[in-house]
C-alpha cells in the first residue's frame, strides 16, 4: 500500500476510535446532548399550542428546526473547537511530525465530526418524533429529502468549520464566536417562520447554510400544506440543493488552502508562544 492509502487508513482507523471515545466519555455526552435534550423539554410542552390556527402545533413546527440546528451548529463548532483544542495541546505538531500525518488527522477529524453530529440528529429525531409526533416522514420523497439535506448541510457546514478553526486562536476565540453564530440562529428563522422577520433580515438569513439545512428538514418531516407559512409558500428545493451546494464547493476548495497554511506555520516555538501568552492571561 502506498503512503498516501497508509495515512487515509490510519485517518479512518482514528476517525473511529476518536468517535467512541466521544460516547464513552461523560463531559463530551453532556456537551452534545444538554441543550437538544432541553430544547425537546420546551417543546414538548408546547406539543398541544397550534400555530396560528394551523394543524400543526409549534412543537411540530420547530422540531425540524431543532435538527437543522444541530446539523448548522454543531457542523461548524466540531471541527474548530478540535483544530484551536489540539493546536494548543500539541496534538496538530505531533500528527504533523509523522509521515503524512496531516492527512490522516484531517481525515480521522471529518469522520469523528461527521459520527457525532448524525448520531445527535438520529437520537433527537427518534426522541421527537416519539414524544411531540406530527412527523411526515413516512415516504420515499420524504426520506430522500432527509438524507440529501443532511448530507448537504454537513458539507456546507464542515469545511467552513474547518477553516475558522485554521484561522482562531485559543479557546477564547471560539467561545466569542458563539456569539455571532447564536445571532445566525436568530436571524435563520429556524425555530419560526423567517417570514415573521423583516424583509432585510429575511435576505440576511436566507445568505447562510443555517436557513436552507432547517428549511429542508422542515420539507421532509412536516406535510406539504406546511409550505404556506415559507416563502413563496413552497419548500424551495433547488435553492436550498444550490445555496448549500455553494458553500460546499466554496469550502471544499477554501479549507484545504487554509489547512495546509496552518500545518506550515505549525511548530515547537509558536505552540510555546501560545503557552506563554495563556499563562500571561491566567494571572
Amino acid at each position: 500500500m502506498s503512503p498516501t492509502g497508509t495515512a487515509v487508513r490510519a485517518g479512518f482507523t482514528r476517525g473511529w476510535i476518536e468517535f467512541r471515545q466521544l460516547y464513552t466519555n461523560a463531559p463530551d455526552l453532556i456537551g452534545q446532548f444538554a441543550m437538544p435534550v432541553i430544547a425537546l423539554a420546551a417543546l414538548y410542552l408546547l406539543r398541544n399550542r397550534e400555530y396560528a390556527g394551523s394543524d400543526l402545533s409549534i412543537a411540530e413546527l420547530a422540531l425540524p428546526g431543532l435538527i437543522g440546528s444541530i446539523i448548522a451548529f454543531n457542523g461548524v463548532f466540531a471541527i474548530t473547537n478540535v483544530l484551536v483544542l489540539d493546536r494548543e495541546d500539541g496534538t496538530l505538531l505531533r500528527a504533523k511530525a509523522a509521515p503524512n500525518g496531516m492527512i490522516g488527522y484531517f481525515i480521522g477529524k471529518i469522520l469523528s465530526a461527521s459520527g457525532s453530529v448524525l448520531v445527535q440528529v438520529a437520537i433527537v429525531m427518534a426522541a421527537g418524533m416519539v414524544i411531540i409526533g406530527g412527523s411526515s416522514l413516512d415516504g420515499v420523497g420524504a426520506w430522500t429529502t432527509f438524507v440529501w439535506v443532511v448530507l448537504l448541510g454537513l458539507l456546507a457546514t464542515l469545511p467552513a468549520g474547518a477553516i475558522l478553526g485554521g484561522v482562531l486562536e485559543g479557546p477564547r476565540a471560539t467561545f466569542l464566536l458563539t456569539m455571532p453564530m447564536m445571532a445566525l440562529v436568530a436571524i435563520s428563522g429556524i425555530f419560526y417562520p423567517i417570514t415573521a422577520l423583516p424583509g432585510w433580515l429575511q435576505g440576511v438569513g436566507q445568505a447562510f447554510p443555517i436557513y436552507w439545512v432547517g428549511l429542508g428538514m422542515r420539507s421532509a418531516l412536516l406535510p406539504d400544506d406546511a409550505a404556506a407559512i415559507e416563502i413563496g409558500q413552497s419548500w424551495r428545493h433547488l435553492e436550498t440543493a444550490a445555496v448549500l451546494g455553494v458553500w460546499a464547493v466554496a469550502g471544499l476548495l477554501i479549507a484545504p488552502v487554509v489547512l495546509r497554511r496552518m500545518a506550515r506555520h505549525e511548530s515547537g516555538s509558536s505552540m510555546a508562544e501560545r503557552r506563554d501568552k495563556a499563562m500571561q492571561r491566567a494571572f
